[in-house]
């Protein structure tokens, strides 16, 4: 293949290019912010799920708190009422009588468990409360970690994302430039070769792989026209001449 060795040096530029490119992608990929904002997002996730579960402990607590009240009172007014009966004896046989005592002092004592079922879930219910005032503020204060998180890996992917369109734009008018031959053949190269195509050829050297060439090389690529793509041997690169070949 043969192309203009002005077109052969711009190829350079399209590989620069594309190395800041891939360069450029990687960055945006490995930025730190990424894994600190999932690594947050997973624990968000996990205290708003502890949250929920002391809201749903509280929630129920106090719903079993109002009925144990509700059962103290009820037992309540009806000691209230059988004492009132006791007290005044009026058209009672004494057995009616020693029943209803019977019934007060068992009343009492059922009245007394319940208050302390009414102590008990009281706790229950404080202990549910202080937990959802603390996961609150853990979600909280998660939830800002978080937006700080994201607010700085936007702005760190919105710079190198302007970088990204800056230099693909550059790219684009190169490429305009080049033979569409020379650049199929630099693609499917790159493709190849691990994202670079093409290679200055610096002292002897292939800047691709880093070998330097041997003298059957070095003859062969002196003998070849300056407008003839020439490749390594070794790496199968395009080889770009310059004042700096050292040939």
């Amino acid at each position: 293949m043969n192309a203009e060795p002005a077109d052969q040096i711009r190829l350079l530029d399209v590989q620069a290019l594309d190395v800041r490119l891939s360069q450029l992608a990687h960055k945006r990929a490995s930025l730190p912010e990424h894994a600190e904002v999932d690594s947050l997002t997973k624990d968000l996730s996990q205290q708003r799920d502890l949250l929920v579960a002391a809201q749903t402990q509280a929630s129920d607590a106090a719903r079993e708190q109002t009925k144990a009240e509700q059962d103290v009172d009820q037992v309540r007014q009806r000691a209230a009422r059988d004492q009132q009966r006791l007290d005044s004896g009026v058209g009672m046989s004494a057995r009616d009588l020693s029943n209803l005592q019977s019934e007060v002092v068992s009343l009492a004592k059922r009245q007394s468990d319940l208050e302390d079922v009414v102590l008990e879930v009281m706790e229950r219910l404080e202990a549910a409360q202080e937990r959802v005032t603390e996961n609150t503020e853990r979600v909280s204060a998660l939830e800002a970690r978080l937006a700080d998180a994201t607010a700085r890996r936007d702005a760190a992917t919105g710079e190198l994302d302007a970088e990204t369109a800056k230099a693909t734009k550059d790219r684009e008018i190169v490429v305009a430039s080049m033979p569409a031959d020379l650049m199929a053949l630099y693609e499917k190269i790159r493709l190849k070769q691990g994202g670079i195509g093409a290679a200055r050829l610096y002292q002897r050297r292939c800047e691709g792989c880093r070998l330097e060439l041997d003298m059957s090389e070095i003859n062969e690529i002196k003998a070849a026209a300056p407008n003839q793509v020439v490749r390594h041997d070794s790496c199968g690169r395009i080889l770009v001449r310059t004042a700096d070949s050292g040939i």
